[in-house]
């Protein structure tokens, strides 16, 4: 079967979400951030969201406009951020400060040597954890972007386009199957 379109999920949405129609062309073609974050970003939410027709939409999209260092890296961090904010989440859920002086120990390195920009990954990897609200998460990866001069309106735009992506993906959410 053939992925749909990113116009083509478009078009699929239902009327009653006429809002996610538009907002997915607009977060999806403003300038403030590059066509590879912009894709990148989507791609990575589209993943931890877990919507297949999003995802191989984006996918597509991402391959022909920012290549496959970016496509990999979008799909690399979300896997990593599903393991990070659910670990952090619960440190942070938990309140109990213990926690956080015993070791991690869970392996990150694509972040550090990822294979398109490390400020790129940063973003994806802000959207991921701001779609699975880890607030601890969050707070680090906008720190380390806001010390890249990545500005407080990218960074919101990142956001934007997640929660676009999000809602999205509820509103496909009988095309998943």
């Amino acid at each position: 079967m053939t992925p749909l379109t990113l116009e083509a999920i478009r078009e699929a949405l239902p009327d009653r979400s006429k809002d996610f129609k538009l907002n997915l062309q607009t977060v999806l073609s403003e300038d403030s951030l590059s066509p590879a974050q912009r894709l990148g970003v989507a791609l990575a939410c589209a993943a931890a969201v877990k919507s297949v027709p999003l995802r191989a939409a984006l996918l597509a999209e991402t391959l022909a406009q920012a290549g496959e260092a970016v496509a990999e890296d979008a799909l690399a961090v979300a896997a990593l951020m599903a393991m990070s904010n659910v670990f952090y989440r619960f440190r942070h859920l938990v309140g109990n400060p213990e926690y956080g002086q015993l070791p991690a120990r869970l392996r990150m390195n694509r972040l550090a040597k990822p294979a398109s920009s490390k400020v790129d990954c940063e973003l994806f990897a802000l959207a991921v954890s701001a779609v699975n609200a880890c607030e601890a998460c969050v707070q680090a990866h906008e720190r380390t972007l806001r010390e890249a001069d990545i500005t407080q309106a990218q960074i919101n735009d990142a956001v934007r386009i997640a929660a676009t992506i999000a809602g999205c993906a509820v509103a496909l959410g009988d095309l998943d199957s």
